[in-house]
């Protein structure tokens, strides 16, 4: 008994819980400790002429009396409520009791002891306003929001999967939180190697996951793409889980399939066009160069013997045919420089030599050093892959006349195994990236097109010393090869 009358005191005092002791007849506060008094913001010297139901005024004497009677017969060892206590200041706040019945001594006393539930409650308010909005985000969430979880053993589960689960995957969110492994069965067998190894790669590393590919929904027998995206976390077991969403993107991807669809379609009517447009162009030149080229040989022939006819004394005449005579070698002249731009002769000997001699005639014509040099004297290559680098090669150094400003041109041809590289660069004034995107930018864009007709790759950038560097690179065919 002086061991317990000694450590009452600390044990009433240090308590962090509030205590009260009662009196058992008149429910008047005989003691109240320190963590209460800080609480009700009471003195000790007030708290002595209080009554219980002074602080905890929200129970009514008939209530708690009742609440009371299992402990004074005996039939309970202590009895919990929850109240609300009323401080000095007229504000309040929760408390939940638990009190005892001390029948012996001078007079019979309850011993209350209780906690503060503020902080415990504001908690819970705060937890339920957070589900509230997590449930609100995730009902308006297009897909599937969910919990992934890879234990250590390599077993999956999943915690959490909302409500949009049977939507997308024709499965109750129940039932694959039951049997994970109905999900891997949904994905194609050709995609789920792909699957596994992207979830693995995310473990690994700690890195997000972010997989597309495609499932069968048997309910529906339907194809959907779907695309994960999820955030790994470790846990304490050396389990990952992964928070995320799963979309259907099946209609976007049915898009993109259309656009490579029509882009194709579109880069070999493009291809297709061109072809036409080069074998026009060799009939005219043709044409051109047999038909009408041949025509005027015969009148430049007609008029020379006319000329030697006419008498030596007649000028006036002389003079006419002399220039009749040079117009014919002008109109000559003019035709074959049509024939050429149509469809150089000079392709028939050859890219390399195409090449060159294109490079002198811009010199010539544009004042512009164009130097050219091969990897090999001559390079094959199937006509319209010839044809095409050189109307490339065309178009370059005629931009490079326009537009460029430079002083000096190298051009490199390089064989290779598998393709053929054509590089231009010029010393002027570069090229912006906006250059590139000019709605009107046709030049560079028909360049683009022919090169990816032919299975190729064209790229326009800043050279390295200053200037452009435009780079061709077209695969050789197989035979070629």
């Amino acid at each position: 008994m002086m061991l317990q009358a000694e450590w009452l005191p600390i044990v009433l005092g240090g308590s962090f819980s509030e205590i009260y002791v009662v009196d058992a007849s008149m429910m008047r506060l005989l003691h109240v400790n320190q963590s209460a008094r800080n609480n009700l913001c009471y003195s000790e010297a007030e708290l002595e002429s209080m009554h219980f139901f002074d602080i905890a005024g929200t129970l009514p004497h008939e209530a708690l009396d009742r609440l009371l009677q299992p402990l004074r017969e005996g039939r309970a060892a202590h009895v919990d409520i929850e109240t609300i206590h009323t401080r000095r200041n007229g504000s309040s706040y929760p408390v939940e009791l638990r009190i005892f019945h001390c029948p012996s001594g001078p007079q019979p006393v309850y011993i209350a002891i209780g906690n503060d539930l503020s902080a415990r409650l504001a908690s819970a308010d705060a937890l339920s306003a957070s589900e509230t909005r997590f449930r609100a985000i995730v009902s308006n969430t297009p897909g599937l929001v969910y919990q992934f979880l890879l234990r250590r053993d390599g077993t999956i589960t999943f915690p959490y999967l909302s409500d949009g689960c049977h939507a997308l995957l024709g499965i109750d969110a129940e039932k694959l939180r039951a049997d994970s492994s109905l999900f891997l069965q949904l994905i194609l067998p050709e995609d789920r190697p792909s699957y596994l190894e992207s979830m693995q790669s995310s473990a690994a590393g700690m890195k997000a996951w972010n997989w597309e590919g495609r499932i069968w929904v048997e309910k529906w027998h339907d194809t959907k793409w779907i695309n994960l995206r999820s955030t790994p976390r470790a846990l304490a077991d050396d389990s990952v889980q992964w928070e995320g969403i799963m979309t259907n993107i099946t209609e976007s991807k049915l898009e993109q399939e259309e656009i490579r669809r029509s882009r194709a379609q579109l880069a070999e009517l493009s291809a297709h066009v061109e072809t036409v447009k080069e074998k026009e162009r060799t009939r005219i030149a043709r044409e051109i160069h047999d038909d009408i080229g041949g025509n005027l040989t015969a009148i430049k022939m007609a008029l020379a013997r006319i000329r030697k006819s006419l008498p030596a004394d007649d000028a006036a005449l002389a003079g006419k045919t002399d220039y009749v005579d040079s117009l014919v070698d002008r109109t000559i002249e003019a035709i074959h420089r049509v024939s050429v731009d149509l469809r150089p002769g000079i392709l028939d000997f050859g890219i390399v030599a195409a090449i060159d001699w294109q490079a002198k005639e811009f010199e010539r014509t544009a004042g512009i050093p164009c130097a050219v040099s091969s990897s090999t004297k001559d390079i094959s290559l199937h006509t319209d892959q010839a044809t095409a680098l050189f109307r490339i090669f065309q178009e370059a150094l005629t931009n490079i006349g326009k537009h460029a400003g430079a002083t000096q041109v190298t051009v490199k041809l390089l064989l290779t195994n598998r393709s053929v590289k054509l590089v231009i660069i010029d010393n002027g004034r570069g090229i912006a990236a906006s250059d590139l995107a000019k709605p009107k930018s046709f030049g560079i864009r028909g360049m683009m097109e022919r090169a990816s007709a032919l299975g190729g790759q064209l790229t326009v950038s800043n050279a390295p010393g200053g200037g452009t560097e435009l780079a061709l690179r077209i695969p050789l065919a197989q035979e070629q090869e």
